[in-house]
């Protein structure tokens, strides 16, 4: 369990702030961030970069998530951010983060997306492809500016996670091939509208192991010296990001031997570098809070059936993910464990979170915290089978605020319209019950608050 969280006078709870209270206030599903377990994990990773006299940048990865308070939470303590949409690049800038510190990746920048971070002036694009490297070119001679481009180098390495994290493979559509490297590199020294800045890797996410990172480092700093030995103006180096935390037995590397490790591989080159943590910066900062509306005891199988669903947190179904559950109320020592299936109510077998978990028993309105949901939860969420989106919630200190509200389904529907021939004049007061319907689930909403 995450030491964001833990149990405090017979419950769990964000530092001194009881979770209960949080589901009594605004309902579940919902999700909650530790602000503090953030700032903390940040200031870990500046201060074992700069301990091993990295001159280092910390560009957040915005879509691990995106919340505007998240990002702002960071941005105060001076980090940057690492972008690959427009809308994220937005964030980032309503979030305070100023454009010399932002870094746009992504391997399909649109042209609209490309001029949005130029107007910016953000501090590289990293670019992953020659067709992409021409289209910026192309873009930037427009608007009368060069684009800064640090080119992104798949250097073939396996990061030994998950298949559809995994980044710097020969078979990925990431980056640029290493042995494509050089050529590509002065073809952009020579275009009108690129300024060559540097090179950029990133080989996947979840990694718990240092090695194909050393291996990696290594290689994008072997190419580094040789293209600057060549007469190429690089001048800063990105490592990307991809840390790994424990979900279930894992063992991620401490983040002083992950700073030990880029220091040994790039130091000697004297320059700028940045790294883009994501998942290991939010991650263990935040979880999901559900409640329990039946238990179904089967044939073969027992059923906690909960009121969060895949359209809430999707890694589960989406990767087989684990993520430790645990009742919000602390059981008793000795409470005996039962094996069951924790589902939630969408019409879809691959809608569960855990199968054949050890759980305490639990009945119909207790409240349970699926852990390690600070990262790629709210942000890959979907309103699927017409739920609502879950509330998020920010915890700093004793101090707590609702940062997203669960919106209605009458905001939802107003969201959609039906075109002319479907809309007649008769057909108008569908509005009026929509208001109507909103009206009752507010009701309902509330007294299921007051009742817990």
């Amino acid at each position: 369990m995450s030491s964001a969280f833990l149990y405090r006078d017979g419950g769990l709870s964000a530092g001194p702030v009881p979770l209960a209270e949080v589901a009594a206030a605004v309902g579940t599903p919902a999700f909650v961030y530790s602000a503090d377990a953030i700032l903390a994990r940040y200031r870990a990773m500046t201060g074992a970069l700069a301990a091993e006299g990295l001159d280092a940048t910390v560009c957040y990865a915005v879509k691990a998530n995106p919340h505007l308070a998240v990002v702002r939470t960071l941005a105060c303590e001076g980090a940057g951010a690492d972008v690959v949409s427009e809308g994220e690049l937005l964030r980032a800038r309503t979030a305070g983060v100023p454009g010399e510190r932002i870094v746009f990746a992504g391997v399909g920048k649109t042209e609209a997306e490309m001029a949005a971070g130029l107007e910016a002036g953000i501090l590289q694009f990293n670019v992953e492809s020659e067709v992409e490297l021409q289209t910026l070119d192309r873009v930037a001679r427009d608007k009368g500016v060069r684009a800064p481009v640090s080119l992104r180098i798949n250097p073939d390495v396996d990061a030994r996670t998950h298949a559809k994290i995994t980044t710097g493979t020969a078979e990925n559509k990431f980056g640029i091939d290493h042995a494509q490297a050089g050529a590509i590199a002065r073809q952009a020294a020579d275009l009108p509208g690129i300024d060559l800045t540097g090179l950029a890797v990133h080989i996947g996410s979840q990694l718990v192991d240092l090695a194909p990172y050393a291996l990696a480092f290594e290689k994008v700093a072997q190419l580094f010296g040789e293209l600057r030995g060549g007469g190429l103006p690089l001048r800063r180096l990105d490592l990307g990001g991809g840390i790994g935390i424990s979900y279930r037995d894992e063992q991620p590397p401490a983040v002083a031997d992950y700073a030990r490790v880029a220091a040994k591989a790039v130091g000697h080159l004297g320059v700028p570098v940045i790294f883009e943590p994501g998942r290991w910066m939010v991650g263990d900062a935040g979880l999901l809070l559900t409640r329990v509306i039946f238990v179904k005891r089967g044939v073969k199988k027992s059923f906690v059936i909960v009121d969060a669903a895949m359209n809430d947190l999707i890694r589960p179904t989406l990767y087989d993910a684990w993520h430790d559950i645990l009742p919000v109320a602390k059981p008793a020592p000795d409470a005996p464990a039962q094996a069951v299936d924790i589902v939630g109510p969408i019409c879809e077998s691959g809608d569960l979170f855990a199968t054949d978990r050890a759980l305490p028993p639990v009945e119909p309105g207790d409240l349970l915290a699926i852990c390690s949901a600070g990262a790629y939860g709210a942000t890959m969420a979907s309103t699927y089978n017409s739920r609502l989106p879950a509330p998020e919630v920010l915890v700093a200190g004793a101090d707590w605020a609702v940062i997203k509200a669960r919106p209605d389904h009458a905001t939802l529907l107003r969201q959609e319209s039906l075109p002319a021939w479907l809309a007649p004049e008769a057909d108008l007061g569908a509005e009026a019950e929509v208001d109507r319907q909103s009206d009752r689930q507010e009701s309902m909403h509330a007294g299921s608050r007051a009742a817990s």
